[in-house]
């Protein structure tokens, strides 16, 4: 069992720098394309340790999760299942929602509360909705899951990562603070899905919403989407594009 973190906010986290940002979009290249099915959305998982501890980040993330659906709107939408989890056992997940008003509706009504991390039924969760989805014609594109800290048995939750893996869904891991027993974990559900880790504190919030638009955009539609998308959008959208395609 993993030593519990301390989930204190003293003094604030440094931001990330330019080299882990850049290493987080190369593994955003490398992670296989999502194969769209019958349908033209897009599917994305959008899971959040609503705990206590996170409450400050989950007003920001409240505030930021329409870059999202704005960022996929010109290739067809997105539609994104949030799921969290807080309290004694409580991990929940919402219907797919087909715009920001509708996942904004669902996060304003959620409190955060104290408890342990539940990443590894996040997960499960996360490997039934992309089987569902694959038996409808459609495929889980890719998860992000935001979070401070890892206070679960490490082998149990990296068996549910590598069977999510399986499934070809990336899951993309933003880490809030630097805390090493959660970044080791957050780094490894990362490296078994394919996907990426990458940190961020609240002095940044550009950044985030950056991040977050970039792996939605290749949820909806691959790498070649968030070329075009970048063209259009200009700005750090363009400096993303050309970062996930070598250019920087």
């Amino acid at each position: 069992m993993s030593k519990t973190p301390d989930k204190s906010r003293g003094a604030r986290t440094p931001a990330p720098n330019e080299a882990e940002i850049d290493a987080f979009l190369t593994k955003v290249r490398a992670a296989p394309p999502p194969q769209p099915g019958t349908g033209n959305r897009g599917r994305l998982i959008f899971a959040l340790d609503a705990t206590m501890s996170r409450e400050p980040t989950w007003d920001r993330a409240c505030q930021i999760q329409g870059e999202m659906f704005e960022a996929t709107r010109a290739i067809g939408g997105l539609d994104v299942q949030l799921v969290f989890y807080r309290g004694f056992g409580e991990c929940k997940a919402g219907k797919w929602q087909p715009d920001a008003a509708g996942l904004a509706r669902l996060m304003s009504g959620v409190r955060c509360l104290g408890g342990q991390t539940q990443i590894g039924k996040v997960l499960k969760h996360a490997e039934k909705a992309a089987k569902r989805s694959l038996a409808e014609g459609r495929k889980v594109g890719a998860m992000i899951f935001v979070g401070d800290a890892f206070e679960e048995e490490i082998d149990r939750v990296c068996q549910k990562a590598g069977e999510l893996g399986l499934l070809g869904v990336p899951v993309f891991m933003f880490q809030e603070g630097r805390d090493p027993i959660a970044e080791k974990a957050f780094r490894e559900v990362a490296r078994l899905t394919g996907g990426a880790w990458a940190p961020f504190d609240l002095s940044s919030p550009d950044q985030l919403k950056q991040l977050l638009s970039a792996v939605a955009v290749y949820a909806a539609g691959g790498a070649a989407a968030l070329e075009d998308y970048s063209t259009r959008a200009g700005g750090e959208a363009r400096l993303i594009a050309d970062r996930l395609s070598g250019r920087r």
